[in-house]
């Protein structure tokens, strides 16, 4: 890789206005003979030609008797019972508090609103629906006690209260849902390691003082009992997602991005088969190709600076940079190649660097083996005017190899400024085979202010669950709604489901 390209991931400035594919200029390419949308600024949710769409649940439905689903629905992962028949695990990652004072009614409301959802689901007559009051159907939220995994100690508690922030996630060999705690210092606040704190956004800290270390963490869910725990092991930052795969040794390997600008991309290689208990952190150097341990045992710098390994865990983030971590462009969802093994991590932008439309990074690992600790790494798909896209986000591969991925402009900025001309965010998909190998589609478009979330295919890849979060985020009041999906009156999170010929045609490579 040249240095140009290499600094296209380190964010430095202008840099990525000169690649191949992410021109800050807003043309967009067409092909007749190629399906898909053209950008567009509707309040609705819009599909392709032979895609169309269902909603699942929505914010507010019934899933038992005593709960309700949950707020801002996110990442989606798909347990199988049997044919036809499976759980669902849903994230609700935030609140948007919009019109509520920061009272403590409204907070306690708030608090049954996030973390995350079980939902049993059976397809009848072809048509997938949630089971009214299964057992299996339940809710965890910002007051479940959850204990960290291995007996493990933080601020003197072996039990937090509560999961939030529940942006991706990813599923465990042994069928076990992963949830990862992203922007937990909304809701708390945080304390640094010098001892400064910052105030919440949400301001739940003032009636609820729980300790910020408690939260950003990866918290591994059982799909028929809802059981759950949060792992030190992986670090304490803004996770967005946990990719699972295993070494060739047999050990168990999990890849995990901290999605702020200019923060970094972390590998956990466990010591086990079974298990995400304990194990070794590590962090990307790209400019070395290699994977630096954040073990306080292996790095000198870490043992002059930390009492603990439990303390560098919960400051991974000063860790990392204090062994030379790189820095890159907003590092979200990951996933792997079915055609090539390589490591994908969605970067979506970098503002403060004029990084505006994202790429997708691609990590080599050498030997092809997940426990490697050196690497090569490249350029996969370029956001910007060539493929139409900018911030790709959220990803899930067909079994064609297909990528299926979805954007996520914030909605203050949509048709505004570099994004002028993109539309509302979207999902799209890069073709990897037949005649339009290589192009990008956009097959469907979200709602006003909203981004499609959390892509997962049913087993039979038959429909793609997906949900539609914060529409209608950005409105001014009740009375000023910029969105009225899905409904009709006040806008409302949901899951829906995408099927149709278009989606059959690219899964089993006919388009």
């Amino acid at each position: 890789m040249n240095r140009r390209d290499f600094l296209q991931f380190l964010g430095v400035s202008g840099v990525l206005a000169t690649l191949p594919g992410c021109s800050t200029t807003s043309p967009f390419s067409s092909s007749s003979k190629l399906p898909g949308l053209a950008p567009s600024l509707e309040d609705k949710l819009l599909t392709a030609e032979g895609l169309n769409y269902k909603i699942l649940i929505r914010y507010g439905d019934a899933i038992n008797k005593t709960e309700k689903f949950g707020f801002n629905n996110d990442f989606i992962a798909f347990h199988p019972l049997k044919d036809d028949h499976g759980i669902l695990w849903v994230n609700h990652e935030y609140v948007s508090p919009t019109f509520d004072a920061r009272t403590k009614a409204n907070i306690d409301r708030e608090k049954t609103e996030v973390g995350g959802s079980l939902l049993e689901v059976k397809k009848v007559n072809g048509q997938w629906s949630v089971v009214n009051n299964s057992p299996y159907n339940r809710r965890l939220d910002a007051n479940t006690k959850i204990p960290f995994a291995a007996g493990a100690k933080v601020k003197g508690a072996t039990v937090a209260t509560g999961t939030m922030g529940n942006c991706a996630g990813g599923k465990t060999p042994w069928g076990t849902f992963l949830t990862c705690e992203e922007n937990y210092d909304m809701f708390w606040g945080e304390r640094y390691r010098d001892g400064k704190t910052t105030e919440s956004w949400l301001g739940w800290e003032k009636f609820y003082p729980m300790p910020p270390e408690h939260y950003g963490w990866v918290v591994e869910i059982e799909p028929l009992t809802g059981k759950a725990k949060k792992h030190t092991s992986m670090g304490r930052f803004a996770h967005e997602c946990a990719a699972v795969t295993k070494a060739k040794n047999g050990k168990i390997v999990a890849y995990t991005g901290d999605d702020h600008a200019d923060e970094h991309f972390y590998k956990f290689i466990s010591d086990s088969d079974n298990s995400l208990d304990k194990g070794k952190l590590y962090v990307a150097s790209l400019e070395k190709g290699q994977w630096l341990s954040l073990d306080i045992d292996d790095q000198p710098i870490l043992k002059k600076t930390f009492k603990n390994q439990t303390e560098v865990l919960i400051y991974a983030r000063d860790a990392a940079k204090l062994v030379g971590a790189t820095p890159l462009d907003r590092p979200e969802d990951i996933e792997f190649d079915p055609l090539t093994g390589d490591v994908l991590v969605a970067l979506t932008n970098n503002k403060k660097r004029n990084n505006f439309y994202g790429s997708v990074l691609k990590i080599m690992e050498d030997n092809n083996d997940p426990g490697s600790l050196t690497f090569k790494h490249d350029i996969f798909l370029g956001g910007g005017s060539k493929h139409g896209f900018a911030c790709p986000d959220n990803m899930v591969f067909d079994p064609k190899g297909n990528l299926w991925f979805t954007t996520d402009m914030s909605g203050d900025v949509i048709d505004k400024g570099p994004y002028k001309g993109y539309g509302n965010n979207g999902l799209f998909v890069f073709l990897r085979s037949g005649p339009h190998q290589g192009k990008v589609i956009r097959v469907a478009s979200a709602p006003i202010d909203a981004e499609f979330t959390g892509p997962c295919f049913s087993p039979d890849y038959k429909t793609l669950f997906l949900s539609v979060q914060h529409p209608g985020e950005y409105s001014e009041s009740a009375q000023k709604l910029t969105s009225h999906w899905p409904d009709g009156g006040m806008p409302k999170p949901a899951v829906v489901m995408l099927e149709g010929e278009l989606l059959d045609k690219i899964v089993n490579g006919n388009l």
